[in-house]
């Protein structure tokens, strides 16, 4: 009997960031060699941090770098976040659409 496989990933969160990545990609935002060679810099910038941690990281700036997204709607868009995580009763689902668009940060 041949023992299940690992799931690739997770959080389901992580699978929506490694969709981005893709769907920017496709978009021709970046190519393939630009994401690995920012995803290995973050990933030595922090080898303890989790790889997915890295892979959010790397699609921030990416996306932000090329002009996919302004800083200030980066920033908002991680207030919403983290305003509906701290915000939502534990074991729901977190619905960031309630909080968006964010206030103005001071980030």
């Amino acid at each position: 009997m041949i023992p299940p496989e690992e799931p690739v990933f997770a959080e389901p969160w992580e699978a929506q960031a490694f969709a981005m990545a893709v769907k920017l990609r496709e978009k021709g935002v970046f190519t393939w060699g630009e994401w690995a060679e920012a995803l290995g810099a973050e990933i030595a910038a922090a080898p303890e941090r989790p790889y997915y941690e890295s892979w959010l990281a790397t699609l921030e700036h990416m996306a932000e770098s090329h002009a996919a997204i302004t800083k200030d709607e980066r920033e908002r868009c991680i207030a919403a976040w983290d305003h509906a995580a701290h915000h939502t009763q534990h074991g729901k689902p977190i619905e960031i659409s309630r909080y968006w668009p964010a206030p103005e940060t001071s980030r």
